[in-house]
């Protein structure tokens, strides 16, 4: 594979997924798309599109280009992969501080758990060692996706 994509541009991607959407680098081009499931769906089924709106014409051409194409495209770790609760829970346990370290683990329990963990690591003055872990553990699960994909990445 002859592109090279920015690490970055991976990782800001993965970062900003959403429910009901998948998110593929066109290996040709080095463009990082994301599709929703729905317009797959249409694709795959060939639904006519001209009717619809320009934007939404033009999503589905993507997704049709997607599904004809298949090849040409690697899609994405998903949020699942990435696992951001994982992430926090590998964070809290590196905190030297038992008393801290067991307030953070008792916050990311149940219902409300992300919330409750940013609001203790902005009391615990910890968001600057928050933030880094997390930049991190998304550029080894980015690198770690290049290598398996064969995909060529720049810094």
């Amino acid at each position: 594979m002859s592109i090279q994509i920015r690490l970055k541009d991976i990782i800001e991607e993965m970062e900003i997924q959403f429910e009901a959407c998948r998110t593929f680098l066109n290996i040709k081009t080095g463009e990082i798309i994301s599709v929703t499931e729905d317009d797959l769906r249409a694709a795959e089924d060939e639904e006519p599109f001209d009717h619809l709106p320009d934007w939404q014409q033009e999503d589905l051409k993507v997704a049709n280009d997607v599904v004809e194409n298949f090849e040409n495209y690697k899609e994405l770790p998903t949020k699942y992969e990435v696992n951001e609760y994982e992430i926090m829970e590998d964070f809290c346990l590196t905190v030297r501080n038992p008393r801290k370290q067991n307030i953070l683990l008792k916050s990311i329990k149940g219902k409300g758990a992300f919330r409750r963990f940013k609001d203790k690591i902005i009391d615990f003055e910890i968001e600057d060692q928050w933030y880094s872990f997390r930049d991190e553990r998304f550029k080894k699960i980015a690198v770690e996706w290049c290598r398996d994909n064969n995909v060529n990445y720049i810094g």
